[in-house]
């Protein structure tokens, strides 16, 4: 649904975004991580033929950015940081504004419109000014908007920005059931875990280079190296760790506790278990010790600099 190979744009001699190759297929969610200035809001805007690339190339919904704008941006739903609400026009005038402008049959367009309503909470605010709405509101209202025409590609700006947690949750909720309708999501957001609770992929973008891209597992395995396990017993450890020789290299360990890493989780846990359950040995719990997409960013951010 969405593809980039070596997607550039100068402005004079500023690099704003610099070879950047991405893809998105129907029903995957993609997360652009970056600082303000790193080129996530360059990048949405060639992908929405509204900035001409300097180089490389891009399609939208198969449309090529550059030799049919018109065809990118009739499927294309767009969230901006800048909302340009008109204000003093009711939620309901305004969305009827825009199915208009998208060309949904006048038939349609109040059931799309009072659909959209309800299902982001906003039914009992419909023929409220606009100029009334929270900060919270208007982002879901600038939502509904990039949302009414049902378009298979949705470039969302800081979604959750300026709402309380439930809205928040709510916005979430519809992005992840958004994704099952086979559409290609790309979220800019500075919100980490809601990238890592979201996203099918992470690309990590500075000064207009992607450089760090891939699932969020598989980003952690490359940057912070493999999974890291924590063992709790019922009783101290004391003669325990003998039983695990050859097995196991403790890196952490406490009175009744030890971590250790584990490439492969899946084939080394249940080795484990079986041979402490053969020494009668009784265990609380094994689990992952987290590692936040947070760490992830920080680490690909300090190897660039390098």
């Amino acid at each position: 649904m969405i593809e980039t190979h070596d997607l550039t744009k100068y402005f004079d001699d500023f690099h704003a975004v610099e070879s950047a190759s991405l893809s998105v297929s129907a029903g995957q969610v993609l997360a652009l991580l970056g600082p303000n200035g790193a080129g996530k809001t360059t990048t949405v805007r060639m992908l929405t033929s509204i900035l001409k690339p300097t180089s490389g190339s891009a399609t939208v919904a198969g449309y090529d950015v550059v030799r049919d704008p018109d065809g990118v941006r009739a499927n294309v739903g767009v969230l901006t940081e800048n909302h340009g609400l008109y204000l003093r026009s009711s939620g309901e005038e305004y969305l009827g504004f825009f199915a208009e402008l998208y060309g949904i049959p006048r038939e349609r367009r109040r059931n799309r419109i009072i659909e959209l309503l309800e299902r982001f909470g906003m039914a009992e605010a419909a023929r409220r000014r606009i100029g009334e709405y929270s900060k919270g509101m208007r982002q879901k209202l600038a939502l509904i908007r990039a949302m009414l025409h049902d378009p298979p590609v949705l470039l969302l700006d800081e979604p959750t920005s300026a709402m309380d947690p439930q809205s928040a949750k709510l916005v979430r909720d519809a992005i992840a059931d958004l994704r099952t309708d086979r559409r290609a999501i790309i979220i800019c957001t500075h919100n980490l875990p809601e990238a890592e609770t979201l996203a099918d992929t992470i690309a990590i973008i500075r000064k207009g280079r992607i450089i760090a891209k891939g699932n969020p597992d598989a980003l952690k395995d490359q940057l912070l190296g493999p999974a890291m396990m924590e063992l709790r017993l019922a009783i101290p450890f004391n003669g325990v760790a003998d039983k695990l020789t050859g097995l196991i290299t403790v890196a952490e360990r406490g009175e009744n506790w030890l971590r250790y890493t584990a490439p492969n989780p899946a084939d080394l846990n249940p080795r484990l278990l079986n041979r402490l359950a053969e020494a009668k040995i009784p265990v609380l719990t094994l689990s992952e010790v987290p590692r936040s997409i947070e760490a992830v960013y920080l680490r690909a951010v300090e190897e660039d600099e390098r």
